[in-house]
């Protein structure tokens, strides 16, 4: 099982390089608080809120991710580029069709040279 990084708020980190790496590779979930059953619902996952990542042939954001709870929604993976070389937020909108009562929202992002990175949970009330 691959080891899953998990943001920490940057703002408690001390040294600037620490900082970078935990931004720029951590997904951020941007939806709405609420959805409506069996309509389309957007979900947009951006890598990195202050700092960008790098679009390099060796290192860049392979794949993002979308999970409710422990299941995969949907996934979007990239090559080399796609973001024109150069440093960048990958930033990816996922249309789901929600249903039950809420949506437990979980992102992933893969890079290639510092492996997962998972995002902070997001709940959507669905009605």
């Amino acid at each position: 099982m691959p080891k899953i990084n998990k943001y920490v708020d940057i703002d408690t980190v001390e040294r600037e390089a620490k900082k970078d790496l935990i931004d720029r590779h951590s997904p951020f979930i941007h939806c709405g608080d609420t959805a409506v059953a069996g309509e389309p619902f957007e979900v947009t996952v951006k890598m990195g809120n202050e700092y960008t990542h790098p679009d390099d042939f060796d290192h860049y954001i392979e794949s993002v991710t979308l999970f409710n709870g422990e299941t995969k929604l949907a996934v979007a993976t990239y090559i080399p580029g796609t973001l024109g070389n150069v440093k960048a937020h990958n930033t990816t909108t996922f249309t789901i069709i929600p249903n039950g009562k809420k949506l437990n929202l979980v992102a992933h992002g893969y890079c290639t040279k510092h492996g997962i990175w998972e995002s902070t949970p997001v709940t959507v009330t669905v009605s």
